[in-house]
């Protein structure tokens, strides 16, 4: 797998076993935990139809609580008052798209039901591990063919902005 320094990168084919369970690599697991504990607790969310991501718990956790104190702050100064559909289709976004889940030794996890039939592989099915920079990401194989298709001709002009 490529290494660069802070940065969880590479690309592995993995099976589900029958129980829906799934081992990450060390290289994966090294990035998504602060230390070297046998059980760890990360976050499953929902990206897209076919993709799931891990995250670190403590950073998604900081992320969120921030997010969602300036949408609380906002609605309490009435600036939202107009968007109340956006506002409850967040409310329900932020109630169904993550959840805690235990990484247990070896990099072991189970994907839950809901997320499951949102990443649409079966179990003894097979899954690609992505390694995206900031978590990892589990896809549908068939969608992960489509995704990296669709954007590896956007790669140069990418890491082009990003970089400079």
């Amino acid at each position: 797998m490529p290494s660069v320094e802070g940065l969880l990168l590479g690309e592995v084919a993995r099976t589900l076993d029958d129980r829906f369970r799934l081992s990450l690599p060390n290289e994966l697991v090294s990035g998504l935990v602060e230390s070297e504990t046998k059980n760890a607790t990360c976050l499953l969310a929902k990206e897209r139809p076919g993709c799931l991501s891990l995250w670190n718990l403590d950073r998604w956790q900081k992320h969120l609580d921030d997010g969602v104190a300036l949408v609380k702050s906002k609605i309490e100064a009435g600036k939202l008052d107009g968007r109340v559909a956006e506002v409850q289709q967040l409310g329900r976004l932020l109630s169904t798209r993550h959840r805690e889940i235990p990484l247990a030794g070896r990099g072991r996890l189970v994907i839950p039901e809901g997320f499951r039939e949102f990443l649409g592989v079966e179990a003894g099915g097979n899954v690609m591990l992505v390694g995206a920079a900031v978590c990892v990401e589990i896809w549908n194989p068939d969608h992960w063919s489509t995704a990296i298709g669709d954007q590896m001709p956007t790669f140069r002009e990418l890491f082009d902005q990003l970089s400079s």
